[in-house]
């Protein structure tokens, strides 16, 4: 009897788990529905197109196709790795990615504390209109109205340098301004829109807090540090990790836009790399094994970061 008991009882829990599986996806069915477009959007544009990463372990030929390439391994890795290029695109994009990992990162955060102190509505709201625009404005646009204003033939700053006895200074041409003027644009254009996420988390803050605070004494700069910047520290967290993850993503349309041959040396990056033997020389192999080397790089730092996270006490991703 013991014996026959068994299987019925899993069978029962297991049909009893099955029920309680259902009930809460109907129960929920409205939350799934809004949810499947974002997911087919990851499953169409982000893990089907995985299945081309193994043309990186491939002599890849467009006529052949995937399934009848010539599998070589690792040939392509060994390529990159040993290539007299590699040192200086690995140096270069690490130290755009520093860039923007010390200069920009903490703007958004620094101009949001900034918006929330303001506490007539109507000049926020104008301020944040005013920073916002920016980001709407294409790559193409930014890079040309550089070009206005730091040339050095016609450009106003160039301009204003010579009227007042200064020597014209080379800011398009030149390696030492390249990953300045790369760093202020970025700066410039998303600063703004990257305020909205910790504008979100303040709102949330509650009032309370701050309430008592004034009671006990605190100012504005006590109250800034032991409760606002608590408030949303799991925030900052995650979006350092996802950061993190686009580590070595250093944007390449902006430098595409602003590299020459003057300052290529210290402006081609992985992303201008793999466009340049990809796309242009046809190297579809060797391109997607570099790509591939970026994005493992990037899945190293997320899994690295979360871990350190959740020791100091915080959610994480995951």
């Amino acid at each position: 009897m013991e014996l026959t008991s068994k299987p019925l009882r899993s069978d029962a829990v297991a049909k009893s788990k099955a029920r309680l599986r259902l009930n809460r996806l109907l129960k929920n069915k409205w939350l799934y529905l809004m949810a499947l477009p974002g997911m087919l959007y990851f499953i169409i544009f982000r893990y089907f197109p995985m299945w081309g990463l193994l043309i990186a372990f491939q002599d890849y030929q467009p006529a052949l196709g995937m399934l009848h390439s010539k599998w070589v391994g690792l040939k392509h890795f060994e390529r990159f790795f040993f290539d007299a290029s590699f040192a200086m695109l690995f140096k270069n994009t690490i130290i755009m990615a520093v860039y923007n990992l010390v200069f920009f990162f903490p703007l958004p955060i620094i101009l949001a504390l900034l918006l929330n102190e303001i506490r007539r509505e109507v000049f926020k709201r104008t301020i944040q209109t005013i920073v916002y625009i920016p980001h709407f404005v294409s790559w193409v646009v930014v890079v040309g109205i550089s070009y206005i204003f730091f040339t050095t033939e016609g450009g106003i700053v160039n301009d204003v340098l010579a009227s007042i006895g200064l020597p014209k200074i080379e800011f398009l041409i030149s390696s030492e301004w390249f990953r300045t003027m790369i760093i202020s644009q970025v700066i410039w254009k998303e600063t703004g829109w990257g305020t909205i996420i910790f504008l979100a988390a303040l709102a949330g803050v509650d009032p309370q807090l701050y309430e008592a605070a004034k009671i006990d004494g605190a100012g504005r700069f006590r109250q800034l540090w032991h409760i606002t910047l608590p408030a949303i520290r799991s925030v900052i967290v995650i979006l350092f990790i996802l950061r993190l993850g686009s580590f070595l993503d250093t944007g390449f349309e902006q430098i595409f836009l602003m590299l020459n041959a003057m300052n290529r040396d210290v402006g081609e990056v992985f992303d201008t790399y793999v466009y340049n033997v990809g796309i242009q020389q046809g190297q579809f192999s060797y391109s997607t094994a570099v790509g591939l080397f970026k994005s493992i790089i990037g899945l190293a730092l997320v899994v690295g970061a979360n871990r350190m996270a959740k020791k100091m006490g915080e959610s994480g991703l995951y």
